[in-house]
Protein backbone atom coordinates (compact mmCIF):
# COMPACT_ATOMS: atom_id res chain seq x y z
CA UNK A 1 0.00 0.00 0.00
CA UNK A 2 1.24 3.41 -0.96
CA UNK A 3 -0.46 6.92 0.41
CA UNK A 4 -1.98 8.94 -2.55
CA UNK A 5 0.67 11.53 -2.32
CA UNK A 6 3.20 9.46 -3.76
CA UNK A 7 1.42 8.87 -6.91
CA UNK A 8 3.81 10.61 -9.21
CA UNK A 9 3.50 10.76 -12.87
CA UNK A 10 3.93 7.36 -14.43
CA UNK A 11 3.08 5.60 -11.40
CA UNK A 12 0.43 2.48 -11.72
CA UNK A 13 -1.90 1.48 -8.70
CA UNK A 14 -5.06 -0.28 -8.83
CA UNK A 15 -8.67 0.79 -6.94
CA UNK A 16 -11.24 -1.46 -6.71
CA UNK A 17 -9.95 -4.56 -9.22
CA UNK A 18 -9.19 -1.87 -11.95
CA UNK A 19 -5.61 -0.85 -12.58
CA UNK A 20 -4.41 2.95 -13.80
CA UNK A 21 -1.64 5.13 -14.82
CA UNK A 22 -0.52 8.40 -13.20
CA UNK A 23 -0.87 10.84 -16.00
CA UNK A 24 -0.67 14.48 -14.10
CA UNK A 25 -0.21 14.75 -10.27
CA UNK A 26 -1.09 17.93 -8.39
CA UNK A 27 -1.27 18.48 -4.36
CA UNK A 28 -2.83 21.10 -2.91
CA UNK A 29 -1.92 21.58 0.53
CA UNK A 30 -4.46 23.62 2.78
CA UNK A 31 -3.06 25.45 5.75
CA UNK A 32 -3.52 23.47 9.18
CA UNK A 33 -5.91 20.90 7.12
CA UNK A 34 -4.86 17.71 5.15
CA UNK A 35 -3.90 17.97 1.53
CA UNK A 36 -5.51 17.18 -1.44
CA UNK A 37 -4.45 14.88 -4.37
CA UNK A 38 -5.63 15.55 -7.67
CA UNK A 39 -5.05 12.94 -10.00
CA UNK A 40 -5.31 12.18 -14.29
CA UNK A 41 -5.20 9.48 -14.40
CA UNK A 42 -5.45 6.40 -17.58
CA UNK A 43 -7.47 3.34 -16.78
CA UNK A 44 -5.41 0.84 -18.26
CA UNK A 45 -7.25 -1.35 -19.37
CA UNK A 46 -9.77 0.58 -21.32
CA UNK A 47 -7.53 3.43 -21.99
CA UNK A 48 -9.99 5.46 -21.10
CA UNK A 49 -8.82 9.21 -19.41
CA UNK A 50 -10.34 10.19 -16.01
CA UNK A 51 -9.94 12.87 -13.23
CA UNK A 52 -10.10 11.13 -9.25
CA UNK A 53 -9.55 13.63 -6.29
CA UNK A 54 -8.33 12.01 -3.11
CA UNK A 55 -7.49 12.60 0.71
CA UNK A 56 -3.93 13.01 0.54
CA UNK A 57 -4.13 10.28 3.73
CA UNK A 58 -5.64 7.47 1.77
CA UNK A 59 -3.83 4.56 0.87
CA UNK A 60 -4.07 2.86 -2.34
CA UNK A 61 -2.77 -0.94 -3.76
CA UNK A 62 0.57 -0.06 -5.83
CA UNK A 63 0.67 -2.67 -8.31
CA UNK A 64 3.86 -3.31 -10.48
CA UNK A 65 3.12 -3.45 -14.36
CA UNK A 66 6.05 -5.09 -16.85
CA UNK A 67 6.77 -4.05 -20.56
CA UNK A 68 7.75 -7.22 -22.44
CA UNK A 69 8.83 -7.20 -26.14
CA UNK A 70 7.23 -9.42 -28.26
CA UNK A 71 6.42 -10.67 -31.94
CA UNK A 72 3.92 -9.94 -33.36
CA UNK A 73 2.43 -13.35 -35.57
CA UNK A 74 -0.99 -13.30 -36.75
CA UNK A 75 -4.63 -11.83 -36.27
CA UNK A 76 -7.34 -14.57 -35.48
CA UNK A 77 -10.69 -13.86 -35.41
CA UNK A 78 -11.28 -11.98 -31.46
CA UNK A 79 -7.54 -12.98 -30.42
CA UNK A 80 -4.25 -11.63 -31.73
CA UNK A 81 -0.87 -13.83 -31.63
CA UNK A 82 2.11 -13.09 -30.45
CA UNK A 83 5.33 -14.90 -29.58
CA UNK A 84 8.10 -14.25 -26.92
CA UNK A 85 11.91 -14.05 -29.25
CA UNK A 86 13.53 -15.94 -25.95
CA UNK A 87 11.55 -18.64 -25.01
CA UNK A 88 9.11 -19.21 -28.04
CA UNK A 89 6.22 -19.41 -26.18
CA UNK A 90 2.87 -17.76 -27.83
CA UNK A 91 0.68 -15.44 -26.04
CA UNK A 92 -2.52 -14.40 -27.50
CA UNK A 93 -4.62 -11.05 -26.53
CA UNK A 94 -7.80 -9.84 -26.98
CA UNK A 95 -7.64 -7.65 -30.04
CA UNK A 96 -10.01 -4.83 -28.39
CA UNK A 97 -6.40 -4.26 -26.83
CA UNK A 98 -4.67 -3.72 -29.86
CA UNK A 99 -7.45 -2.36 -31.60
CA UNK A 100 -6.46 0.95 -33.77
CA UNK A 101 -2.34 -0.07 -33.61
CA UNK A 102 -3.15 -3.32 -35.55
CA UNK A 103 -2.74 -1.35 -38.67
CA UNK A 104 0.67 -0.09 -38.23
CA UNK A 105 2.06 -3.58 -36.78
CA UNK A 106 3.45 -5.68 -39.80
CA UNK A 107 3.65 -9.31 -39.38
CA UNK A 108 6.95 -10.32 -37.84
CA UNK A 109 7.49 -6.64 -35.92
CA UNK A 110 8.67 -6.65 -32.74
CA UNK A 111 6.28 -4.57 -29.73
CA UNK A 112 6.35 -3.67 -25.98
CA UNK A 113 3.25 -5.25 -24.49
CA UNK A 114 2.63 -4.06 -21.06
CA UNK A 115 1.66 -6.87 -18.03
CA UNK A 116 0.01 -6.56 -14.89
CA UNK A 117 0.37 -10.13 -13.83
CA UNK A 118 -0.52 -12.86 -16.67
CA UNK A 119 -2.98 -10.03 -18.60
CA UNK A 120 -1.94 -7.94 -21.04
CA UNK A 121 -2.79 -4.04 -20.60
CA UNK A 122 -2.10 -2.47 -23.75
CA UNK A 123 0.82 -2.54 -26.81
CA UNK A 124 3.33 0.51 -27.26
CA UNK A 125 4.41 1.06 -30.94
CA UNK A 126 6.40 3.51 -32.31
CA UNK A 127 4.97 6.87 -32.93
CA UNK A 128 6.01 6.97 -36.67
CA UNK A 129 6.14 4.13 -39.11
CA UNK A 130 6.82 4.38 -42.63
CA UNK A 131 4.63 2.46 -45.36
CA UNK A 132 4.59 1.57 -49.17
CA UNK A 133 1.56 3.34 -50.93
CA UNK A 134 0.09 0.94 -53.02
CA UNK A 135 -2.84 2.83 -54.89
CA UNK A 136 -3.05 6.81 -55.52
CA UNK A 137 -3.93 8.62 -58.84
CA UNK A 138 -0.65 10.67 -60.35
CA UNK A 139 -0.49 14.34 -59.54
CA UNK A 140 -1.95 17.27 -62.07
CA UNK A 141 1.45 19.01 -63.70
CA UNK A 142 0.73 23.03 -62.45
CA UNK A 143 -1.83 21.85 -59.50
CA UNK A 144 0.96 22.84 -56.99
CA UNK A 145 0.29 26.45 -55.86
CA UNK A 146 -0.86 25.62 -52.82
CA UNK A 147 -0.77 22.60 -50.18
CA UNK A 148 -2.97 20.26 -52.46
CA UNK A 149 -3.56 16.64 -51.16
CA UNK A 150 -4.82 13.37 -52.68
CA UNK A 151 -6.02 10.02 -51.55
CA UNK A 152 -3.55 7.36 -51.33
CA UNK A 153 -4.47 3.28 -50.09
CA UNK A 154 -1.33 1.89 -48.46
CA UNK A 155 -0.01 -1.82 -47.93
CA UNK A 156 -1.94 -1.87 -44.71
CA UNK A 157 -5.49 -0.84 -46.16
CA UNK A 158 -5.26 2.88 -44.51
CA UNK A 159 -6.14 5.51 -47.09
CA UNK A 160 -4.39 8.87 -46.24
CA UNK A 161 -4.36 12.43 -47.64
CA UNK A 162 -0.58 12.57 -49.55
CA UNK A 163 0.61 15.52 -51.38
CA UNK A 164 0.62 15.31 -55.46
CA UNK A 165 3.87 14.38 -55.78
CA UNK A 166 4.00 11.10 -53.62
CA UNK A 167 3.92 8.20 -56.19
CA UNK A 168 2.59 4.70 -56.47
CA UNK A 169 5.17 2.62 -54.68
CA UNK A 170 7.27 4.77 -52.29
CA UNK A 171 7.20 4.56 -49.09
CA UNK A 172 6.13 7.29 -46.37
CA UNK A 173 5.81 7.98 -42.86
CA UNK A 174 2.70 7.92 -40.87
CA UNK A 175 2.10 9.43 -37.83
CA UNK A 176 0.07 6.12 -35.28
CA UNK A 177 -1.62 8.59 -33.36
CA UNK A 178 -3.33 10.23 -35.43
CA UNK A 179 -2.84 7.64 -38.95
CA UNK A 180 -1.61 11.56 -41.14
CA UNK A 181 1.21 11.57 -43.46
CA UNK A 182 4.28 13.23 -42.09
CA UNK A 183 6.66 13.03 -45.14
CA UNK A 184 8.51 11.10 -48.10
CA UNK A 185 10.72 8.27 -46.38
CA UNK A 186 14.58 7.37 -47.94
Amino acid sequence: MVEATALKTGKTFEIDGVPFQVVKFELQKIARGGGTVKLAVRNLETGALAHKTMNSSVRVQEINTVKRPLQYLYADGDTVSFMDPDTYDQIEIKQEIVNDQLLFIKEGQTVNVMFWDDKALSVDIAPKVTLTVKETTPGVKGNSATNVYKPATLENGLEVKVPLFIKVGEKIRVDTRSGEYIERAN
